[in-house]
C-alpha cells in the first residue's frame, strides 16, 4: 500500500490553500487528489468578479483567483536552496474518494485504477453540495426545467448551455443573486428570486448589483407553493406567507438557491460525526467542508491554518 507524510483531498480553494500551508512549514512529501479533471474546484465556474478583495487585495474572478494557488503549486520548490524537484506537491486529478478508515487508509477511483494510500496526517478539503427541492418541499410535478443554482451556473460559464429563457429562482442564497444576474445579462428573463425569509440570506453586495441594479424582483416572506408543469415547467404558484395570498408567474426554468451542505460522508466513515472535532488523530477538515463560507478569502485563511496544524502534528508524530 502506498504511504504518504499528508494527504489532501479536494483541490478547490481550500485543499489549495492547504496544501501550500503545509509545503511551507516543511512538509514535503503531499498528495493532492481532485475529482475534476482541473484544479480550482468550484472557482473555476465563478466568472464574476469580487474574489480576493482580502486576501490579495485585488478584484478578481473566481478562474483569476484560483489560477494563483495554480501557478504557486507549481512553481513550489523544496525547502533547500536549489531544491526544485524533491518535495512538490503531487496532484492526482479525476481521482475520487471512496472511502476512509480510521486508521487514516483513503480508497479512491483513479484513471484506470482503484488505489490505496494510507496517510501519516490527512486533509479533508471535500466542500459541500447544494440542497435541492425535495430538501425544501417544494409541491408540484418534476417537469424539466428545475435546476439548483450552481449546476446551472456550470451549465453556462463551464459548458455554454442556457438552462431556460424565464426564471424563477427560489431562494436568496448567494449564488441564486448571482445566477439572477448572469441570466440577465446572456438574454434570460427573471422573473423574480422568492425567498421565505424576512431578508436576503444573501451578501448585500449581491442584492445590490445582481438584483436592485437590474430591477429583478425580490420576494420577501414569499414562497413557492407549486411547480406546474408535465414536461416543462410552466409556471410556478407563489405564495405570501404573512397574508396566505397567492400569484402565479409563468417560467420556464426553476433555479434552487435554499443553501448548501458540507461533504463529510468520509470523515463520518472514519468514525469522526463532528467535522469541528474529529477524533482521529492527524485527520484535519478545513473549508467548506468544516463550515460554509461567505467568502472565499476567509476559506483560504482558515485552510492555511489547517495546513500548519497538519504539519506541526506531522513533526511531533515521530
Amino acid at each position: 500500500m502506498l504511504e504518504r507524510d499528508l494527504v489532501v483531498v479536494g483541490g478547490g480553494p481550500a485543499g489549495l490553500a492547504a496544501a501550500l500551508a503545509a509545503r511551507r512549514s516543511s512538509v514535503k512529501d503531499i498528495l493532492l487528489i481532485e475529482r475534476d479533471q482541473y484544479l480550482g474546484g468550484i472557482l473555476n465556474q465563478c466568472i464574476h468578479p469580487g474574489f480576493g478583495l482580502h486576501h490579495f487585495k485585488k478584484d478578481l474572478t473566481g478562474p483569476e483567483y484560483a489560477e494563483r494557488f495554480i501557478k504557486e503549486i507549481a512553481e513550489t520548490p523544496g525547502p533547500g536552496t536549489g531544491d526544485q524537484v524533491p518535495g512538490k506537491i503531487e496532484i492526482s486529478l479525476k481521482s475520487f474518494a471512496v472511502k476512509l478508515t480510521k486508521d487514516k487508509v483513503l480508497t479512491y477511483l483513479k484513471p484506470g485504477a482503484l488505489a490505496e494510500v494510507k496517510a501519516r496526517a490527512l486533509i479533508m478539503a471535500t466542500g459541500c453540495r447544494e440542497r435541492t427541492r425535495e430538501m425544501v418541499h417544494v409541491a408540484g410535478t418534476r417537469p424539466a426545467g428545475i435546476y439548483p443554482a450552481g449546476l446551472a451556473q456550470k451549465m453556462i460559464n463551464i459548458e455554454g448551455w442556457l438552462p431556460g429563457k424565464e426564471v424563477v429562482i427560489i431562494g436568496s442564497g448567494d449564488i441564486g443573486l448571482i445566477m439572477a444576474r448572469r441570466l440577465t445579462l446572456e438574454g434570460s428573463k427573471v422573473k423574480a428570486v422568492v425567498e421565505i425569509e424576512k431578508e436576503s440570506r444573501g451578501l448585500v453586495r449581491n442584492v445590490v448589483q445582481c438584483l436592485e441594479d437590474f430591477q429583478i424582483p425580490l420576494y420577501l416572506r414569499h414562497r413557492v407553493a407549486l411547480v406546474h408543469g408535465r414536461d416543462r415547467v410552466e409556471k410556478v404558484t407563489v405564495e405570501n406567507l404573512e397574508t396566505k395570498a397567492t400569484f402565479e408567474l409563468t417560467c420556464d426554468t426553476v433555479l434552487v438557491s435554499v443553501g448548501l451542505i458540507p461533504e463529510n460522508e468520509l470523515i463520518e466513515m472514519a468514525g469522526s460525526p463532528d467535522p469541528a472535532k474529529p477524533t482521529v488523530p492527524g485527520l484535519f477538515v478545513c473549508g467548506n467542508s468544516l463550515k460554509v463560507y461567505d467568502l472565499v478569502d476567509n476559506v483560504t485563511r482558515d485552510s492555511e491554518k489547517a495546513g500548519q496544524q497538519a504539519a506541526e502534528y506531522l513533526r511531533n508524530d515521530k
